[in-house]
């Protein structure tokens, strides 16, 4: 390392997808439990007012709580030297991108996105395909944001490369013919 002392590193945001993603969910739950409680009250055997009540319970897990907890798992931490992606249920996947690879930020819109402030933020690093941050709130925010610190973000490669590109060409070669 080149021996300076760096600020420490901070957390500048953390998101999740919109919570738009819940609102079908919300519906669902309603329904479902709309749909219960009548089959309930409403059949006179008690295996059918119990198999009611069992659907009920089962259309809640399926269309609301699963959608839920995947909202939940989603997390995108943007800090002063890296973006940190966490999805995942039963796997986790972690996938992390020092600010400094980043080359550029582009924001994605569909329709019903750009209706609510939300898009898709790419962040293209060189590799084979850019990191995606998908329906994030603020998308334009959140993608000044980091275009700001992969510009004000330097690594240690770089800071010792940068004064051989500001030196003149003929100390570059007086280096280079040692």
């Amino acid at each position: 390392m080149t021996g300076e002392a760096r600020p420490p590193e901070r957390a500048i945001a953390r998101l999740r997808p919109h919570a738009r993603a819940l609102v079908f969910p919300s519906f669902a739950l309603v329904a479902a439990s709309g749909a219960g409680s009548y089959g309930a009250f409403a059949f006179d055997e008690l295996w059918q007012r119990l198999a009611s009540l069992l659907g009920a319970v089962v259309a809640i897990g399926v269309f609301w709580m699963l959608p839920l907890l995947s909202w939940l798992s989603t997390q995108y931490l943007i800090t002063t030297r890296r973006l940190v992606l966490r999805r995942g249920l039963l796997v986790r996947t972690r996938k992390e991108v020092l600010l400094s690879r980043g080359h550029d930020v582009t924001v994605r819109r569909s329709g019903l996105q750009s209706l609510f402030g939300s898009g898709d933020v790419l962040v293209n690093t060189g590799l084979d395909r850019p990191i995606l941050m998908r329906d994030v709130p603020r998308a334009d925010l959140v993608a000044d944001a980091v275009s700001d610190l992969m510009e004000a973000s330097t690594t240690s490669i770089a800071t010792v490369r940068r004064p051989l590109d500001d030196a003149a060409p003929e100390s570059r070669r007086s280096r280079s013919d040692r």
